[in-house]
């Protein structure tokens, strides 16, 4: 069968990628753009022999166009090259942001390319181990594009997830939430433990983690355990005066207190802490005056 062309519009840690992938299982890789020593860098390593261009040129020769660039820069990338004059009606034009759906691509809808939001829902180091995972993409597409968005998702050895357009914001939301939130978390439990005395938090954190990880994935709420699951009041307080007298930053005790609030919502709702337990525990936790025990634990 014959493979559609490909060409990809920022050679970023994602484009370079997924060119890279989408190469190996037989599209033709007819140009690709990039700038910065870092990107050129990857071109050399990961796509060697393919023509540098300009997102105009790439288009030109391309039956595929992926524009593999940041989420703020999607818009004016997209009109950039709608006003080039190189986009032909029936091009596929995809896109690889978790935010933006087919609008983000309008102005070359106008012009008759088919556009398609795809979103691999994983983190990128740019190298070619990221596609190894088997990610979900987060597709957004016309019926009649579903196919081709559903082939090259297969040709990169992932799982297809069909978001809606008005459900693209969201979507988004919850992969930062729970990803990108989950690093600044685990950094903040790094630095406690190392603060506690620590020398290898992670060596610590990581079986620990990893086994929670695996519980709620597999049995959502029901996997919560530790105090605030318990209706333990008399450790939950002393955690709020360990983190008074630590030296440690403020979004730090912030972050605990609010998860701590919603361990317990969650809790009551699936019913292993009732609501006066529930209840308890969050006048310990709207009391905790983090400025007086801050004074406190410094003796003034």
């Amino acid at each position: 069968m014959t493979r559609l062309s490909l060409g990809v519009i920022g050679a970023g840690r994602v484009g370079a990628v997924l060119a890279s992938r989408l190469r190996s299982a037989g599209h033709p890789l007819v140009g690709v753009t990039g700038r910065s020593q870092a990107s050129l860098l990857r071109i050399r390593t990961l796509l060697p022999g393919v023509d540098v261009m300009t997102p105009a040129a790439v288009a030109a020769v391309s039956d595929i166009v992926i524009l593999a660039v940041p989420d703020d820069s999607l818009i004016a990338a997209a009109e950039e090259l709608a006003s080039s004059g190189s986009v032909r009606p029936g091009q596929y034009v995809l896109h690889t942001s978790g935010r933006h759906g087919l609008d983000a691509l309008a102005s070359l809808t106008r012009l008759g390319a088919r556009p398609i939001a795809f979103h691999p829902a994983m983190t990128f180091t740019g190298t070619p181990v990221d596609l190894d995972r088997r990610c979900v993409f987060g597709l957004t597409a016309a019926m009649d594009d579903r196919p081709l968005a559903a082939e090259l998702v297969t040709d990169l050895g992932g799982t297809p997830m069909w978001v809606e357009e008005a459900d693209r914001a969201l979507y988004h939301a919850a992969l930062a939430h729970g990803a990108n939130h989950l690093v600044t978390l685990v950094a903040q439990s790094m630095d406690l433990l190392r603060t506690a005395g620590s020398a290898d938090p992670a060596a610590v954190l990581r079986p620990l983690l990893c086994a929670a990880l695996d519980n709620v994935l597999a049995y959502g709420d029901a996997a919560l355990t530790g105090p605030v699951v318990r209706g333990d009041v008399t450790t939950i307080r002393a955690h709020i005066d360990a983190l008074a007298a630590a030296d440690i930053d403020d979004s730090t005790v912030d972050a605990y207190l609010e998860l701590a609030r919603a361990t317990a919502g969650r809790a009551e709702a699936d019913g292993r802490l009732t609501h006066r337990g529930a209840g308890t525990i969050r006048q310990v936790l709207d009391e905790a005056d983090w400025d007086a025990m801050a004074e406190i634990a410094a003796g003034i």
